[in-house]
């Protein structure tokens, strides 16, 4: 099943529109996400919406909005208050300005989308808007609207078509000045940076996100696979550590050495991962969340578990993500 999108609603240079639709260019659906439990009962954690103060439980109809300006008071604001200062913009992505993407801070960047065509029609004044981006080498600046809140956004290409990143307002991004203030001016030799910049050389590669691996999901999927299958769990050592650097020339040194031995089995298996990534052959659908595949005998908890016969745990595989709404 395709994503369905965020927003749908036009993009504006001047005089120049054309129907597009948002989609979101991330997804944590394929993480491993738990619910909580009763641990006596096994069944689901139900929250309730209650009267801080009385303790009763408070129906939809009955929740407004409110804004807190002291310990117990609150400003009452309505939907309908709401809706009157809704913004004209809510379904036009507006251009303001085009500025180098090396000006934007890294700091301001929120999370990536993806701006397409919506329909068969204005395909020749996306692409006009998209060229032209691409030609002048620089970064669109918008706004758009997503539940209710403007956000601004800025647009590049990315193959043929639009990447769109939502920013940050100023107010939203903290001063380094307030934690970099205490940090000490030390003199550094010559020696220490040019084994320093060794050791950065050896690990200098180039970016292949296909070969990261993120060992705590692996743990998990292992974990919840050897409790479904009835294996036990054996308790993890603590890791060793080498303890505080006292001299850090001899740190810098150990380090090298410690590249050096490391070197051949890490080639090797950069090597292997490569192959690896090469020879499968990329989904054409959307991935969701692993799920395992393990029979559970009973309506669960403790004693369902037990009754399940142990058995190797299927390999984990992927379901359709759930498209989510972003704002």
């Amino acid at each position: 099943m395709a994503p369905r999108a965020n927003w749908k609603g036009f993009l504006r240079l001047s005089l120049v529109t054309c129907p597009v639709a948002l989609y979101p260019a991330t997804s944590d659906t394929e993480k491993v996400s738990f619910n909580q439990i009763n641990r006596k009962t096994g069944h689901r954690i139900k929250y309730l919406k209650v009267d801080a103060e009385t303790g009763d439980e408070v129906t939809s109809e009955d929740i407004v909005k409110g804004y807190k300006v002291d310990t117990d008071t609150y400003i009452e604001i309505t939907k309908d208050e709401l809706d009157d200062i809704a913004l004209d913009s809510t379904h036009t992505i507006e251009i303001d300005e085009f500025v180098p993407k090396a000006d934007i801070d890294s700091r301001y960047l929120i999370r990536p989308y993806y701006l397409v065509p919506d329909g068969k029609v204005g395909h020749d004044a996306y692409a006009v808007i998209r060229e032209t981006i691409r030609s002048m080498d620089k970064v669109a600046i918008g706004r758009v609207v997503l539940t209710n809140r403007e956000h601004i956004i800025a647009l590049e290409p990315l193959d043929s078509g639009l990447m769109g990143t939502l920013l940050r307002y100023p107010y939203e991004v903290r001063s380094e000045k307030e934690y970099f203030d205490d940090i000490q001016d030390v003199k550094l030799t010559k020696d220490m940076l040019d084994l320093a910049r060794h050791i950065v050389e050896k690990k200098s590669g180039t970016f292949e996100p296909e070969l990261f691996e993120d060992h705590y999901e692996t743990a998990l999927i292992d974990l919840i696979n050897k409790k479904r299958s009835g294996m036990p769990i054996s308790a993890k050592a603590a890791p060793k550590t080498g303890g505080n650097v006292i001299n850090l020339m001899d740190a810098l040194k150990k380090s090298i050495a410690n590249e050096k031995d490391a070197a051949p089995t890490a080639k090797a298996a950069k090597e292997t991962g490569k192959e690896t990534a090469k020879a499968k052959k990329p989904k054409k659908r959307v991935e969701g969340q692993r799920e395992m595949l393990l029979p559970i005998a009973g309506k669960g908890g403790k004693d369902a578990a037990a009754k399940t016969p142990a058995r190797k745990a299927d390999k984990p595989v992927r379901a359709p993500a759930r498209a989510k709404k972003a704002g």
